[in-house]
């Protein structure tokens, strides 16, 4: 099997991972507000992808720059804002519409990928993102229609966000160890939401975090959250990517929001309708259709979707 199908199953598997603990993370939020939380969740992260990299790859810190550094905080930078317009458009719009508009970074990094980083996108990508969005609205809009207002927009930002950061990292994995890279990454998204957990909730909520920690909901949210769904698959991602391109990522993580179906319908008493199962369908269809796509070499550059290193130091 070639490098690029590993880093693609890889990917898959992190999609897995976030959807099926979409659910736990959900209820733990109601305990402990989205911000507190992802400051432990990603600070957290950073600190054991750090401690992995010094007892078992500490060579790779003698790769660090500062060109590196200014790489990571402009991909954490992009994680965090994801991350933050989303929980604030969430305030102001259905969770619907916030699961349809963040899944459409499946279109819109080939866009990005071909109009900032001048990489060429073939014929599959863009017929596979096409299925993916349609796919993402059948799931989603289950019985009812998409409306657009101000969360909309705040998620639609989340959505380039989330693009960016796929993007980015495309360019910038090549060029670096993945382990400082995903590291760096990590502390930035958690050093900013601590920050932004003072400013729009105040000091109570952290103060409060060493108690509302030991509640189960949390406790085990934090754990999953912290290791397999934050520093293994910012990990994962960051070593993938240098495999495969932006657009076929963006492809398989559209997966994220099926499995997080299937694990409402399994565990959380869900139904799931047949305008739903037929987007899970879609979805999978489009995942299929980007594989058949020929194989990103190890520069991440196919025949027919070919993605050159970009001159842009971002």
């Amino acid at each position: 099997m070639s490098r690029s199908r590993i880093a693609d199953l890889s990917l898959l598997l992190v999609a897995l991972m976030w959807g099926c603990t979409f659910l736990i993370v959900q209820h733990a939020v109601r305990v402990l507000p989205p911000l507190a939380f992802n400051s432990i969740r990603f600070t957290g992260a950073a600190l054991l992808l750090a401690l992995i990299t010094a007892v078992f790859y500490r060579h790779e810190w003698k790769q660090l720059s500062w060109r590196m550094v200014l790489h990571a905080l402009l991909l954490g930078l992009f994680l965090f804002m994801g991350y933050g317009l989303q929980t604030m458009g969430l305030l102001y719009t259905s969770t619907s519409n916030t699961g349809f508009i963040t899944g459409l970074s499946v279109v819109i990094v080939p866009f990005l990928s071909l109009a900032l980083l001048k990489h060429s996108i073939s014929r599959y990508t863009w017929l596979s993102a096409a299925i993916a969005v349609a796919g993402l609205y059948l799931l989603t809009f289950t019985g009812s229609a998409f409306s657009l207002g101000l969360g909309d927009s705040l998620v639609l930002l989340c959505a380039v966000a989330f693009a960016l950061q796929i993007a980015y990292t495309g360019v910038y994995a090549p060029r670096y160890p993945a382990l400082p890279l995903a590291t760096l990454q990590l502390a930035v998204v958690g050093l900013l939401s601590i920050v932004a957990s003072l400013i729009f909730d105040g000091s109570v909520p952290l103060l409060q975090s060493r108690e509302l920690v030991r509640e189960p909901d949390v406790l085990w949210a934090l754990l999953i959250s912290i290791g397999p769904t934050s520093a293994f698959a910012f990990w994962i991602q960051t070593a993938c990517q240098k495999y495969t391109t932006p657009s076929r990522v963006a492809i398989i993580y559209a997966m994220e929001p099926v499995f997080a179906a299937f694990t409402g319908l399994v565990f959380g008493g869900e139904k799931l309708g047949l305008s739903a199962g037929l987007g899970c369908l879609l979805i999978l269809a489009a995942m299929l259709t980007a594989e058949l796509s020929p194989a990103p070499d190890k520069d991440g550059s196919s025949e027919e979707d070919a993605v050159p290193l970009a001159s842009s130091d971002g």
